[in-house]
């Protein structure tokens, strides 16, 4: 837990430790002046007021002292809360940004969302209003351990060994609950990012249902957030009930030590220790509860920085120490093999494809077949397992992320969109772009004739995610942003996909006309689109089945042929009207 706090912090960790400092000293402040409290009773249940008049004005300033030192101790806590607010999400940024592409699935950007919002702000609220009360206490149940011991040997040893008795009996109640929390965290993202889908898809939902099913699912996530919640308040008061319990027994253990030590001697000094004695473990005791009662806040602290802990434990691909530039735009797979974890199947197995340089490639292939996992392996979202992804005949392991990513321009499945204007959506493929080249991309995309019908054009907000456009116009303004990159290689996965006839043949153009000038691998399924690439590669389960020229699948007879039977006989497909019989109903 320490180790990922200063992680956290990074160059400001000397800050966090100069507060650890000074709230360690505060705790032996206070208990230095509580122990004060010993001697100035002694000398006044003796009737010596004025050997008891020292220590009472040693308690008395040690009290202020404890006061005006508290107030330090929190405004240092106060300035780590600050370092990690400001600091910590730019370190924890700064690394998650060096993270391979891939490693974005909607399970980790959603738990990356809850962290660096609700877990980061937790996290900065601790040292000012847990750790200081925590250190303070524990430190001067240490100093009260000492004062017993000199006062009362056998209570002393009972409260030396409920120090290490009450961390075990911690450690065990956080890992009860321990896994509670992380199955909440995990529901409680979940359900986060349930809420903001349901928000966006309010068209789809109640077109397609009704009678409350279109928050049905929704309800289903927060029931699961409910159960998993349920169980952590149980485990958690458990929890608090048991460490309760410990500190009582502590204290009963206390009250036998003391009362057993007097009934050996009546003596009048025996006596007055055995008062004084009792008083210490009462405050010994009061202690322990203020540990015990933000057992519950620490474990809950320790599941945000456990979850930080993994987020800075998923390492960043590693970069070459002497970064080699490609000769040109071609593309290269040497027998691939890739499966996504340890212990998965094989995604690729042993996929070997050459693509020259301002060539037009296709994939096809069924869904789950890999075409989607062989492109990104060009740009580097992931590291293949064996084998080797070659870029102008070097392979991306040996280039630098930025030059990599300058040679390649990408059109997704599913394409983002910022909440900005369309303009502002296609500069971020090129900031420098001037508004000339805007409208050739966008006209290219056929986003000229989205911007016609709005009131505002190019300069039209998107809203957040693309809210206000449909899918295929988020699709066309994706592929202009793609276009205005201008780099020598277009990867293109399922462009057209949710596009109407028209603006497919549109982006159709386009691609034709980027043939021979840009190195284009596309994932299509229209028969347009296939049909126009040099070199055509059929995939089926991780492997390739079958490559080459149109004309020469076609005349093979093998899937491709068998793709262009089943795509021509869809395309042919029509609804016949009824014939008509004469007769009446």
């Amino acid at each position: 837990m320490l180790k990922t706090f200063l992680q956290l912090l990074g160059e400001d960790a000397p800050i966090f430790r100069r507060y650890v400092a000074m709230a360690v000293a505060y705790g032996v402040l206070c208990g230095l002046s509580v122990t004060a409290l010993a001697p100035a009773l002694v000398h006044l249940l003796a009737g010596d007021t004025g050997n008891a008049a020292p220590w009472l004005a040693a308690l008395l300033a040690g009290v202020a002292v404890s006061w005006g030192w508290r107030r330090r101790v929190e405004h240092a806590g106060v300035r780590v809360g600050v370092a990690i607010l400001q600091g910590a999400r730019h370190r924890l940024g700064n690394h998650v940004a060096q993270l391979p592409v891939g490693w974005f699935l909607p399970q980790n950007t959603a738990r990356l969302g809850h962290v660096v919002t609700q877990g980061m702000m937790a996290i900065a609220q601790l040292p000012a209003h847990v750790f200081t009360p925590v250190i303070a206490s524990a430190v001067t149940a240490a100093v009260l351990v000492v004062a017993l011991f000199v006062l009362h040997g056998a209570a002393g040893w009972v409260a030396l060994i409920a120090l290490p008795l009450m961390t075990a009996i911690l450690a065990l109640t956080a890992r009860l609950s321990r896994r509670a929390d992380e199955a909440f965290q995990r529901r409680f993202a979940e359900s986060s990012q349930r809420v903001v889908e349901f928000a966006r898809a309010q068209s789809v939902l109640r077109a397609f249902n009704s009678e409350g099913g279109s928050t049905r699912w929704l309800e289903q996530t927060f029931e699961r957030q409910h159960r998993s919640g349920s169980r952590l308040i149980w485990l958690s008061a458990g929890a608090s009930v048991l460490n309760v319990w410990f500190v009582q027994t502590v204290f009963a253990a206390l009250l036998f030590a003391v009362a057993f030590g007097m009934s050996g001697s009546l003596s009048v000094d025996d006596v007055m220790a055995s008062i004084v004695s009792l008083l210490l473990a009462g405050l010994f005791v009061n202690a322990l509860l203020e540990v015990v009662g933000y057992g519950e806040v620490l474990r809950g602290a320790r599941g945000q920085l456990e979850a930080i802990r993994e987020l800075f434990a998923v390492k960043p691909l590693p970069q070459p120490e002497a970064p080699r530039a490609p000769r040109d735009a071609s593309v290269e797979l040497r027998d691939v093999h890739f499966r996504y974890a340890a212990g998965e199947p094989e995604v690729l197995s042993g996929v070997s494809l050459r693509i020259e340089p301002g060539s037009m490639v296709a994939l096809i292939g069924e869904s789950g077949s890999g075409k989607t996992t062989l492109m990104r392996l060009i740009p580097r979202f992931f590291d293949v397992n064996r084998g080797s992804v070659l870029v102008g005949g070097v392979d991306v392991r040996d280039m630098a992320d930025e030059p990599l990513a300058g040679l390649i321009s990408q059109i997704f499945q599913d394409s983002y969109l910022f909440a900005g204007s369309i303009a502002d959506n296609l500069r971020v493929g090129n900031p420098a772009a001037d508004d000339e080249r805007i409208m050739n991309a966008a006209r290219q995309a056929g986003v000229t004739g989205i911007a016609e019908r709005l009131p505002e054009g190019l300069a039209t907000r998107v809203g957040e995610g693309g809210a206000r456009l449909s899918g295929g116009e988020r699709q066309r303004i994706a592929i202009a942003r793609a276009l205005i990159k201008d780099a020598p290689i277009l990867l293109v996965d399922e462009a057209t996909a949710a596009l109407d006839t028209e603006n497919q043949a549109i982006i159709a153009e386009t691609l034709a006309r980027l043939r021979h000038q840009r190195t284009l691998l596309v994932i299509a399924h229209q028969l347009s689109t296939v049909a126009m690439a040099d070199h055509i590669v059929v995939l089926e389960g991780g492997r390739i089945v079958e490559q080459g020229s149109p004309a020469h699948l076609r005349d093979s007879g093998g899937r491709y042929a068998q793709f262009l039977r089943q795509r021509r006989a869809a395309k042919g497909w029509r609804i016949a009207p009824a014939a008509s019989t004469g007769e009446r109903g």
